[in-house]
């Protein structure tokens, strides 16, 4: 019980340091520039939005298509950056460490095509590489889109087997990478659970 007030003391001290009172849009950076989010950022221990993004196919996928299961986002703003790349091939190697109960996926507003060539050449294979690109549903609903650059800020969301939002890192400057072991650490007790 220590660990999961220690990671949520986490998710609150970040989330702190954003504008997200009522009526005010949360702050991030890009490249020291402050840029504002759309909409408001879920709150944890409640359940986690449902959303709609596509498949290398534009096949639609759902959050509900993950019923009963432990499910990691990994947000990023674009595949074909160093650190999206970085951040979504850590999540795609340590996938094995984790059961059948638990789904890795990265959502970008990256079109299918782009996200399929990278896949393929990046060896992405064990995590589920979505687009948010034809909606834009996740980020709007998630608050992840950056207003006026069409791109998700970095975040990283864990729900749980019975859909509830348990873990959330949004990370202060797009450039930066998240804590991996805090939210691969949450997401092995979450799944535990």
């Amino acid at each position: 019980m220590k660990f999961i007030s220690t990671f949520a003391v986490i998710t609150l001290f970040s989330a702190a340091a954003f504008s997200v009172s009522a009526g005010e849009k949360t702050m991030i950076t890009m490249g020291g520039t402050p840029v504002a989010l759309e909409g408001q950022i879920p709150a944890l221990g409640e359940p986690a939005p449902l959303f709609k993004v596509v498949d290398e196919k534009f096949t639609p996928i759902s959050l509900s298509d993950f019923k009963g299961k432990t499910v990691l986002i990994s947000a990023v703003p674009s595949l074909d950056t160093g650190v999206c790349a970085l951040q979504t091939k850590r999540f795609n190697k340590e996938f094995s460490q984790f059961g059948h109960d638990v789904v890795m996926l990265t959502i970008s507003e990256d079109l299918p095509f782009a996200q399929k060539r990278f896949c393929q050449t990046e060896s992405v294979d064990k995590i589920k590489v979505l687009s948010d690109s034809v909606w834009r549903d996740f980020g709007q609903k998630y608050g992840l889109l950056i207003q006026d650059r069409g791109l998700l800020a970095r975040s990283i969301f864990i729900i749980d087997a019975q859909g509830i939002l348990k873990y959330h890192e949004l990370v202060s400057e797009v450039s930066e990478h998240p804590d991996y072991t805090a939210a691969l650490n949450a997401l092995t007790e979450i799944a535990a659970n």
